[in-house]
């Protein structure tokens, strides 16, 4: 799998191939609700002076430090949380990492945007050489530049979205690292085999952005296991033909965190975390996209407390992995509620 370049490209666009692209930009098969450009008073009046007392935590949250010595003492088939959207998976002898980011703000400058409510278990320049970056797609509390361009030297692959992978390339990323696929499409690293499976989301790191890259979710599989993550999206019937296609699956790393009516149809509430778990055909579910970055108009421990009843009503196999936790991909751990204060 090669990237696609911009270069020369002037008058046709390098994705006019995929059918998620039309009129000069990327679409979901049926468009989501999400707060447009009308509603962006509103939400930002909202974000600066409604937010609820309990939207950051009063401390920062319990973090397990790590070395580089641990991670490379742990045995395949290990994840360890690192933050928001960001895990670190050991497969198939080396290192993977989902959506990286370490910079103090999810944000397009380090003086404003959502802050971190705790520093990362490890430094980055900490850890060890990373087999492969995997991408869901361009915001930036998914794809922070700083940790890209701090990562290519000791990273061999980065796999990505349509028009994410080009991004990482004018950002100075190796273009022979970079792998970038249209949804259904794959690739295969060593013993690592990965999917671009579909998302209901959007793309821009601008505010007036349409749409210019591809979002995803991925199926990851490597030493017996299969992994889904799904990056940002709505509720979608798009989970259910990936659980056809690919599950079951040993885990799911769903976003449950940051969600509001006001975007329903482009992030989900915790009942559809664990509903598109169900449908994806996992055993395990993971939680993520929470607890990290001040993105919320909901209490920060909101999602953990939603999504821990919901699964137990409905017999849902949970794992809450701590930030720095090990966590057995073969053997998750249950539920632990670290977000609550200790008694």
């Amino acid at each position: 799998m090669t990237t696609v370049s911009l270069t020369g490209c002037s008058t046709t666009s390098p994705y006019a191939d995929s059918p998620q692209f039309r009129d000069g930009g990327f679409h979901n098969p049926v468009a989501p609700k999400q707060a447009g450009l009308a509603q962006m008073p509103r939400m930002l009046w909202r974000f600066m002076f409604d937010k609820p007392d309990d939207a950051r935590p009063d401390a920062p949250p319990q973090v397990t430090p790590l070395t580089r010595a641990q991670l490379l003492a742990a045995p395949d088939g290990t994840l360890f949380r690192l933050g928001h959207s960001t895990m670190l998976l050991k497969l198939d002898g080396g290192f993977w990492l989902t959506d990286p980011v370490f910079s103090e703000r999810a944000s397009p400058v380090q003086w404003a945007g959502p802050k971190r409510f705790h520093a990362p278990p490890i430094p980055l320049e900490q850890l060890p050489p990373i087999e492969g970056v995997i991408l869901s797609h361009d915001h930036y509390d998914h794809l922070d530049r700083a940790a890209v361009l701090a990562l290519a030297a000791k990273t061999r692959h980065f796999v990505a979205p349509l028009g994410v992978g080009d991004l990482l390339v004018e950002w100075g990323v190796e273009a022979s690292k970079v792998r970038q696929l249209d949804w259904w499409q794959e690739t295969r690293v060593g013993g690592v085999r990965l999917v671009a499976t579909p998302a209901q989301h959007f793309s821009g790191r601008g505010l007036f952005s349409k749409n210019p890259t591809l979002w995803a979710s991925w199926v990851i599989e490597a030493d017996g296991l299969r992994i889904f993550f799904s990056g940002d999206s709505g509720y979608f019937d798009g989970f259910r033909d990936i659980g056809e296609r690919f599950g079951p699956f040993d885990l799911t790393m769903v976003e449950c965190g940051a969600y509001d009516a006001m975007w329903s149809g482009v992030h989900m509430q915790p009942e559809e975390t664990v509903q598109a778990h169900q449908d994806l055909r996992g055993r395990w579910l993971m939680p993520v996209h929470n607890g990290t970055f001040d993105l919320a108009l909901h209490g920060w421990q909101e999602p953990f407390t939603r999504v821990s009843r919901i699964a137990r009503e409905r017999g849902v196999a949970l794992t809450t992995p701590g930030f720095g936790e090990a966590l057995d991909l073969r053997g998750p751990a249950p539920e632990r509620a670290w977000w609550l204060p200790s008694p």
